[in-house]
């Protein structure tokens, strides 16, 4: 019953920006509910990844209780505590703070409710949920040494800027970190001059890199460490003429993280060398099955590692198809 790339359509992600700050139910056939709750839709991975987990919870028959909580932890814990009083049968989730979301998880633990976080793991403790998460070290890690490998291969050396997430989340610190591991392996090749921190909001990331580049007016080896901040990467490079393709002599090496559909299409363009991907089908899959198996009281790990995989541009024909991003591209450009 699990939902695949090949059931999952684009135009079924209408409408779901302006669930932002809405409570919602979605009624399915069957009797038992599961809560919903993520902390926002400010980017097409998270839109996509709510509509992923409605389809393939619509097609195993449960009803779907849905919360966005406009990333207020307080808002988000009224919320869970909405849901026990439901008495739902499971709770998928997304916070914004991994200490904060600790309070929620002992709440489902005292009312036995099978709480599963998506992609975004709590802070350690003794209370019990399972996370679900991108590898994202290595995943940024061997997209970065391709890039690395392209960066070699040119007989230069390059000066190397990061777009660095919001250090208060996991995955950003383990991008920031799989990324390091790559570029120090090739110190003859990479100089690292820029760290910029976006906090991930685009107009501190497009600050932070139009400063970076009239800094370092020599950049050419760029590293974002989510692919929802491309517009701004792009606007930048372009204002700074160092936004062209691979071929180019002025091509800066590019490389993303995610799998967006604005990725594809650069890879597709040549404008990006290499793209970390995380599987959102393959999460999903992992969360529901992980909640069905605590349900059905068998042991579950507290973390479920999603492998993910780098696109690159020797392989793009290949991955594809394994891409949320392109499945999103191609149902917007058929043909």
């Amino acid at each position: 019953m699990a939902l695949n790339r090949r059931d999952f359509t684009v135009g079924a992600l209408t409408g779901l920006a302006a669930l932002s700050g809405m409570t919602v139910a979605v009624r399915a056939q069957g009797s038992k509910t599961i809560a919903v709750l993520f902390d926002g839709l400010y980017s097409e991975f998270w839109v996509a990844g709510i509509q992923i987990i409605r389809e393939d919870l619509k097609k195993r028959g449960f009803e779907i209780m849905e919360a966005i909580s406009d990333q207020d932890d307080n808002k988000q814990f009224e919320q869970v505590r909405a849901a026990i009083a439901r008495k739902v049968d499971g709770i998928i989730i997304v916070q914004t703070d991994s200490n904060a979301v600790i309070p929620a998880i002992r709440a489902a633990n005292e009312a036995d409710i099978p709480m599963v976080h998506f992609n975004r793991p709590p802070a350690p403790s003794d209370a019990f949920s399972v996370a679900i998460q991108a590898d994202n070290q290595k995943i940024s890690r061997d997209a970065v040494t391709y890039s690395c490998e392209v960066a070699k291969a040119s007989g230069k050396k390059h000066k190397a800027a990061i777009l660095i997430g919001d250090l208060g989340d996991p995955n950003a610190i383990q991008r920031r970190d799989g990324f390091q591991e790559a570029v120090d392996q090739y110190p003859d090749v990479i100089e690292v001059v820029a760290k910029i921190p976006t906090e991930w909001n685009a107009d501190t990331a497009f600050a932070g890199l139009t400063n970076a580049l009239q800094a370092n007016p020599d950049i050419s080896f760029l590293f974002t460490s989510s692919d929802f901040l491309i517009p701004q990467i792009q606007q930048a490079l372009k204002t700074a003429d160092k936004w062209h393709p691979v071929g180019n002599e002025n091509h800066v090496i590019f490389t993303g993280f995610d799998g967006f559909p604005d990725a594809y299409a650069l890879m597709k363009d040549g404008y990006m060398d290499a793209c970390g991907v995380q599987n959102l089908f393959y999460e999903t899959e992992l969360a529901i099955q992980a909640i069905l198996d605590l349900q059905e009281g068998k042991k579950v790990d507290k973390l479920l590692l999603d492998p993910g995989f780098a696109i690159t541009q020797q392989n793009i024909e290949e991955k594809k198809e394994e891409m949320w991003g392109y499945v999103l591209w191609k149902e917007k450009n058929p043909g």
